[in-house]
């Protein structure tokens, strides 16, 4: 998606081994993390106030799992791709990390405010689809 609606390489240029390693992390790492992270969240994080539960869930998923996750997300592409991985977490981490913290909290308080556990990953995968192709942009820019 990145490629052709954001970058509009066309599909002559498409870069079909960057599309294998971003659906190979959504895949093989991302799904079935967060998958077991929304469990966790839901069994180990809870107060008697609902408000507080939600916000502590939000704390504790973007200090946590998402900082974690981008971690994993730049350092994995860069392997995948042959490039130094502390290069691209200088180059890229921190800016995404921000950026991160502009959409997530408010997709994630909604998300543990309103839905089932069961339908959570769900909807992360949903904005995913526009939140994956700035990270696949912001991966690779430069090169």
């Amino acid at each position: 998606m990145a490629q052709q609606a954001v970058e509009k390489v066309g599909v002559e240029k498409h870069n079909l081994a960057r599309t294998g390693r971003m659906a190979l992390y959504g895949g093989a790492v991302f799904g079935p993390a967060a998958t077991t992270w929304f469990k966790f969240l839901q069994q180990k994080i809870n107060f008697q106030n609902t408000n507080v539960t939600i916000a502590a869930r939000v704390l504790t998923d973007q200090t946590v799992f998402a900082s974690t996750n981008l971690f994993c997300f730049l350092s994995s592409m860069a392997i995948m791709e042959g490039t130094s991985p502390r290069d691209k977490l200088d180059s890229a981490y921190w800016t995404a990390l921000q950026k991160n913290w502009m959409l997530w909290p408010a997709v994630q308080a909604v998300n543990f405010k309103l839905v089932p556990l069961e339908h959570r990953v769900l909807v992360v995968n949903i904005v995913s689809l526009g939140w994956n192709c700035y990270l696949s942009y912001i991966n690779s820019k430069g090169k």
